[in-house]
């Protein structure tokens, strides 16, 4: 599905590039691209990915994965424009715990999922104007992105003989933060194609009912990250 999607955005970009200049119009983008979440060394105090790495064996990396959207876009005069869009992203982690095993050398496994929909609103200059056939623009706004985070497996209860246990914590919500944005696209009268890169930052409170612990006593998750992704777009109206 990625390789048929690369090789029509591919095509996109060819016809971009070879199309007459646009005219000042609004824009539909579809976009398919992928997420890295912010570094270990970067995230925010109390984060619940860095506690878990004291005791469970997985990487943040490993939440890096593809994202899809669509966002519409507004001119506002030939220099500047608005778009309101939205975006998925979902990954799930296997880990397991550093310390110990269950009877007979058995790990004890468990799945950190974490899914994100941003809606961003966002404002952008676009310095060569709506009708260059080569549009580079920089821009940023608002993002709320609703979330949820879970662990589900198995878990040692340290206060009682590290008995092993089954369980699910949930946590769940809608956190808001800076968006900044760069990129180019190449326009035609009727479409548009290009890649653009775009950082958002949040950060969402945890249920301490369900994540607290004598080391994390008020847990949180990092939003953060990088979304690197191509961009396809319609073109409507004059």
């Amino acid at each position: 599905m990625i390789n048929r999607a690369a090789v029509i955005i591919i095509g996109a970009l060819a016809i971009g590039a070879t199309a007459r200049p646009a005219h000042a119009q609004q824009t539909l983008n579809f976009t398919i691209g992928y997420f890295t979440p912010r570094g270990e060394d970067a995230r925010t105090e109390g984060d619940i990915l860095t506690n878990d790495q004291r005791f469970l064996t997985f990487n943040i990396g490993d939440f890096n994965g593809p994202t899809i959207g669509g966002e519409w876009l507004v001119p506002f005069g030939e220099y500047f424009e608005g778009g309101a869009g939205v975006s998925l992203s979902r990954r799930t982690v296997p880990s397991v715990y550093t310390c110990c095993t269950a009877p007979g050398n058995v790990e004890i496994a468990q799945n950190l999922r974490l899914r994100m929909v941003p809606l961003s609103f966002t404002v952008r200059a676009v310095p060569t104007g709506q009708h260059s056939p080569i549009q580079p623009y920089v821009g940023g706004g608002l993002a709320v992105i609703n979330w949820r985070y879970s662990e589900s497996g198995d878990f040692v209860d340290f206060g009682n003989n590290r008995a092993i246990f089954t369980d699910s914590f949930v946590g769940s919500g809608n956190a808001a933060g800076p968006v900044a944005l760069g990129g180019v696209r190449f326009a035609g009268d009727s479409a548009t194609a290009g890649f653009e890169v775009r950082y958002q930052r949040a950060k969402a409170d945890l249920p301490v009912s369900e994540f607290a612990s004598s080391v994390n006593p008020n847990p949180q998750i990092d939003l953060g990250g990088w979304t690197y992704q191509f961009t396809v777009g319609m073109r409507f109206g004059r």
